[in-house]
């Protein structure tokens, strides 16, 4: 039954790819937006976006959060269909001066940022600097829909492979020795991670994942916020924003406190700017 669910997966999204390909980058753009914001709200895994809305973002009337979750799913739905587009989807930076001494000097850095906008933009806007980010990702169950999805990655960069570090202790090794050798990684932090530690996102309590913080304080390196911004249908703007600063002190413990939740406190503002535009799907607080 997994297998034949696999192949169906693998069939689906060849079409879309296909399909989004023949449309070009702008009608892609449209028909995704469309067919998402048309669908997504009536899917059973909406609830956890209405939910998540309510808690973090109390607030909104109904009617605004109504218009965010159709908002979200169109801007996931373009963002799905633009995959096949990636190097023909224009940006403009906005802190280019902050990845400069990067590009210059290159790593170890770190850049994280979040699940808003497309965030598939970050890796090819970095690539026109000079920078080859890495990714920190998580590789999807269907091998073969991976694939195709790291193909299209590939396509932004002129066929020339980033590196990528799928999730678990072998990525994680991956990842340290590229950090090790001078590399930039590239880390999404607004995921839930159960064993993390627990700092305020939107207000409430959420478990974070303290990695960009252990690995800035092991490496000494700077981390660096970033976010995509939706310009319209294919067109973002990249805001990179300073290095955060290293907490003082020798107690490691408590840097790495005061980094996470740094970085969490850049996450919501760049949330409650735009709410729209971030995933709104994960379960990201406690039931």
């Amino acid at each position: 039954m997994a297998r034949f669910q696999h192949r169906l997966e693998t069939a689906a999204a060849r079409l879309l790819l296909g399909l989004s390909r023949r449309l070009g980058p702008r009608r892609a753009s449209d028909f995704g937006g469309w067919l998402a914001r048309s669908i997504g709200p009536l899917l059973p895994v909406t609830r956890t976006a209405r939910r998540n809305l309510t808690r973090a973002l109390p607030g909104l009337a109904a009617a605004e959060r109504d218009r965010v979750v159709r908002a979200m799913w169109d801007n996931l739905g373009r963002t799905a269909a633009e995959l096949a587009h990636l190097p023909a989807l224009e940006w403009e930076m906005e802190g280019r001066e902050y990845l400069e001494p990067i590009a210059e000097r290159g790593g170890p850095a770190i850049l994280v940022s979040g699940h808003i906008g497309n965030w598939e933009v970050l890796p090819p806007a970095l690539a026109t600097m000079g920078i080859r980010m890495g990714s920190v990702y998580r590789a999807a169950d269907n091998a073969e829909v991976d694939a195709l999805i790291a193909a299209c990655r590939a396509e932004a960069v002129a066929g020339d492979p980033l590196p990528l570090f799928p999730k678990g202790s072998a990525g994680a090794r991956a990842a340290l020795r590229y950090l090790s050798g001078g590399g930039v990684l590239g880390m999404l932090a607004d995921q839930k991670l159960n064993d993390g530690i627990a700092v305020p996102l939107l207000g409430l309590p959420a478990m974070t994942a303290p990695a960009p913080a252990q690995l800035a304080l092991r490496f000494g390196c700077p981390i660096i916020p970033g976010h995509v911004e939706r310009l319209g249908p294919c067109r973002f703007r990249l805001v990179v924003e300073p290095p955060l600063p290293v907490p003082p002190g020798e107690d490691r413990q408590a840097q790495i406190l005061a980094l996470t939740t740094a970085v969490n406190d850049r996450l919501s503002a760049w949330i409650t700017e735009r709410p729209a535009e971030w995933l709104w799907l994960h379960r990201r607080w406690p039931a």
